[in-house]
């Protein structure tokens, strides 16, 4: 019987590739990387995506940047490992130790007769814990993958647990997307874990098998695992605030004046004679005892260190408006700058007549701030949309994401079109390896920057020359 109404197309399912293609894919890329880069810097844009003979962006730009690092992939590089009293060390500064019960727990069954193996690594990439079946134990000591190895990109290739602390997501490198030849026969899944009290990177759990027997619903796994890793040390981080209250709140009764307690994150643990703010912003440098700092929302503050956090006692009246936002009238002459060099931190610092402020950025806001930076004749709602998606049609997003830019950037942001205002200086401090500008975006526009970047065919505004990206191996002289 034939149907009637409106009916909807079910989008058309790709399978994904196999191993033996996968090895196609490795070999062709690496034998053309000369030609494909002189005629596209970033891999898959002309058609706005990979195309069937093309890595996965995030897979193609590690490949890219391990090219040019001159990374062999049938030997990799040498590689320190960490001796037993610095894995002790690590473990314990990285909060992980508290959270290893529960992974254990949720990803290895209790006999370790599971085909896999649970990994856990620092923010660094240096392999904490790994354990599992014993067999497949052996099989890793031959690729080097140890407790104590630093699993990096510039050290063994491109694997799940550096391609997920680079780009902040989870990911799944399977096969021959590992870059040295030597892996092709692992697949890993991999999550980030994110301290829920600062939100920096701590660290990412992975689970590795054989490419023949790993499962599509392991990267999902690992995502719940490392999910409930993040909930484990959010418990942890609720349990000292609760002590440092306790400490606080008979100290807080015997000082004069309005006054707070927050922990080394800023988060507020009790407060006096004033109205206690949720959180109030440390700056990424932190702070130092014995001196007055401008606390957002505060003013100007004196801190003394207590236990593990700060006693803040505002010296002068917090301004009434202290939401940074910047008149038309102060953007003349204003100085503005993106920090990007930091990966997981984003940073827009703006210096006009009136205040100087910080503000820290979401990924979005970053891309979006980056491409104003860089093309300061402006752009259409439309041309962003295709920079930061690939897709014009999507003006709708970008345009809510700059109204929430304007909340704070004000008269240092114009429009028709949306660009950054002409009298505003601007500066944009970069990573020293282009591959690690804003490495969590797989905008197109942020991809080909990279490329560009690298190539040294352009740079970023304000920015000195760039310094030679050192090979593997090779030690920091500074």
């Amino acid at each position: 019987m034939r149907q009637t109404g409106r009916q909807s197309r079910r989008p058309e399912r790709r399978t994904p590739p196999n191993a033996a293609e996968l090895a196609r894919v490795h070999d062709r890329t690496l034998a053309d990387a000369a030609a494909r880069e002189l005629a596209a810097p970033a891999l898959g844009e002309e058609d706005g995506g990979p195309g069937p003979l093309d890595p996965r962006p995030e897979i193609g730009d590690s490949w890219a940047r391990l090219r040019r690092l001159g990374l062999d992939p049938d030997t990799g590089a040498a590689t320190a490992l960490l001796n037993p009293g610095e894995i002790e060390q690590r473990r314990r500064t990285s909060g992980l130790d508290s959270v290893m019960p529960v992974l254990r727990e949720t990803l290895l069954e209790a006999g370790g007769t599971a085909p896999l193996l649970l990994a856990v690594a620092d923010a660094e990439g240096h392999v904490l814990w790994q354990e599992g079946e014993r067999g497949l134990r052996r099989s890793a000591d031959r690729i080097g993958f140890i407790t104590g190895a630093r699993w990096t990109e510039e050290s063994v290739g491109t694997n799940g647990i550096a391609v997920a602390l680079r780009v902040r997501r989870p990911m799944h490198v399977h096969s021959a997307e590992h870059y040295l030849r030597s892996h092709h026969s692992w697949s890993c899944v991999a999550a980030p874990i994110r301290d829920p009290g600062t939100g920096r990177l701590v660290g990412a759990i992975n689970l590795s098998g054989p490419a023949h027997n790993v499962r599509p619903y392991l990267l999902q796994l690992t995502s719940t695992a490392a999910r409930l890793a993040e909930t484990e040390l959010r418990a942890h981080r609720l349990e000292a605030l609760h002590q440092l209250r306790a400490l606080a709140a008979p100290l807080l009764a015997r000082v004069g004046g309005p006054a707070l307690v927050v922990d080394a994150a800023g988060w507020t643990a009790a407060a006096a004679g004033l109205p206690p703010p949720n959180r109030v912003r440390v700056p990424s440098e932190g702070w130092t005892p014995a001196a007055v700092h401008w606390v957002p929302g505060l003013g100007e503050c004196a801190l003394e260190p207590l236990a593990d956090g700060w006693l803040v006692r505002p010296v002068r009246a917090p301004i009434q408006d202290g939401s940074g936002t910047v008149t038309a009238e102060q953007a003349e002459g204003a100085r503005l700058r993106l920090d990007l060099r930091r990966p997981d931190r984003p940073e827009l610092s703006v210096r006009g007549v009136a205040d100087s402020w910080s503000h820290p950025l979401s990924p979005r806001h970053a891309e979006l701030l980056l491409l104003l930076a860089t093309g300061r004749e402006g752009s259409t709602a439309a041309q962003l949309a295709e920079a930061l998606f690939g897709d014009a049609g999507r003006t709708v997003t970008v345009r809510a994401e700059l109204s929430r830019l304007r909340r704070y950037l004000g008269g240092l942001l114009a429009h028709r079109p949306y660009r950054i205002t002409e009298s505003v200086l601007v500066t944009v401090d970069g990573p020293d390896d282009p591959y690690d500008l804003l490495p969590t975006s797989s905008a197109p526009a942020v991809r080909r920057l990279r490329a560009e970047l690298a190539a040294g065919t352009i740079r970023l505004p304000g920015s000195p020359p760039r310094r030679p990206l050192r090979a593997p191996g090779e030690r920091d002289r500074r």
